[in-house]
């Protein structure tokens, strides 16, 4: 029998984090799911993500704003890209008064 998860996207929250947390909720060969919340956090400076893996994020509560190369794009709650392999991106802003909660699958 397959095991089966429930769970909520939304349980157990933070209120102030120290660190972004990154929780992954599923992994598999070539795919791998994440619920990544922020509060306020963005990449160091210097930093970009340089990843083997195709990324598809969506913003599920708050805002934030990704640098994908020279190209700014700003996010709201429902928002979500594709980023491809081996594109440099960075996270610039992220809600500092809420949670904003992101929803990632790493695939390919």
């Amino acid at each position: 029998m397959t095991d089966i998860t429930k769970s909520n996207i939304f349980a157990d929250l933070p209120s102030r984090l120290p660190d972004e947390v990154i929780s992954t909720l599923i992994k598999a060969e070539n795919l791998r799911i994440e619920r990544i919340v922020s509060h306020g956090h963005f990449s160091p400076a210097g930093f970009w993500y340089d990843q083997d893996q195709q990324e598809w994020v969506m913003v599920l509560t708050g805002q934030a704003k990704l640098r994908l190369g020279d190209e700014l794009i700003e996010m709201k709650a429902g928002d979500y890209v594709n980023i491809p392999a081996n594109m440099k991106h960075r996270v610039e802003w992220t809600t500092p008064d809420e949670p904003t909660v992101w929803l990632a699958v790493h695939y390919g």
